[in-house]
């Protein structure tokens, strides 16, 4: 999508693909399993006029180039956090989406490298029995069968599955499915961090955001979140799902602009 500049960001075991856009305070944009920075830009591209947008490929996905061995968080976290670090990026805000959620939840615990604030999508907080099932699930199998639909066809299949999505957005997210190779799903094997952890640990400001239908992070879950940060703001937004990037990018922009005005400036 035009509006992007584009480079690589070496890691020590592989070059992240990189996008960037605007000036400001640096916000940079972790995707989800199966998608990659260019989905973000409904998102992402609105912010430009207040932010220095960086939206990377994670390892596995899009054009960043894979390594050897390694797709668990530990390695996403590492890789973000030699992303802020190589591009000299000040005290950003991560911003993150279901897995990339999770990801920016580690690197903010971790605090090896100072961030503003993060802003949690719909992170894959999931309890230790539903990480066992998600595991063991034929969910990587069907991604290699979907992969094998033509573009036409897969493009079908997503705008019949989310009809009120935009076009431009379903054939966002439907390329960045096709490019995911298939070790991706590594990143499901158990265990994953513990979000409880996560949240006793988190010390920058935060902001959970979900949608109204059947998002991964439940009620339940958004309520024990608060109790653990009892600071963490939360925001539900209406006619989204665990797709919310893509469901409501408009608002979601809007909530995101909203919270990098409440944060002190660097």
């Amino acid at each position: 999508m035009e509006g992007w500049t584009t480079g690589a960001c070496a890691t020590g075991d592989g070059d992240l693909y990189v996008r960037r856009v605007g000036t400001g305070r640096p916000v940079v944009f972790l995707h989800g399993l199966a998608g990659d920075g260019a989905t973000w830009s409904p998102v992402a591209l609105t912010l430009a006029d207040v932010a220095e947008v960086v939206a990377p490929d994670a390892r596995g996905h899009g054009l960043t180039t894979a390594p050897a061995r390694g797709r668990g968080y530990d390695e996403h976290a590492r890789d973000v956090e030699t992303l802020i670090a190589e591009l000299s990026l000040d005290s950003p805000v991560l911003v993150g989406h279901s897995m990339g959620g999770v990801t920016a939840a580690l690197v903010a615990a971790r605090a090896r490298v100072a961030l503003s604030g993060v802003v949690l999508v719909d992170p894959t907080f999931l309890s230790p029995d539903r990480q066992r099932a998600l595991g063991a699930s034929d969910v990587a199998a069907r991604h290699a069968a979907t992969r094998r639909l033509s573009d036409d066809e897969g493009v079908a299949d997503l705008r019949a599955r989310h009809p009120s999505r935009a076009p431009e957005v379903v054939d966002l997210v439907w390329r960045a499915r096709r490019a995911t190779r298939p070790d991706a799903f590594d990143v499901l094997a158990p265990p994953a961090p513990d979000y409880r952890e996560l949240a006793r640990a988190l010390g920058v400001p935060a902001l959970l955001v979900v949608g109204d239908h059947e998002p991964v992070v439940s009620g339940d879950v958004a309520g024990e979140l608060r109790r653990l940060r009892p600071e963490l703001r939360v925001e539900t937004v209406a006619g989204a799902g665990h797709g919310l990037p893509f469901d409501r990018p408009g608002t979601l922009a809007h909530l995101v602009r909203d919270f990098l005005g409440s944060l002190e400036r660097p």
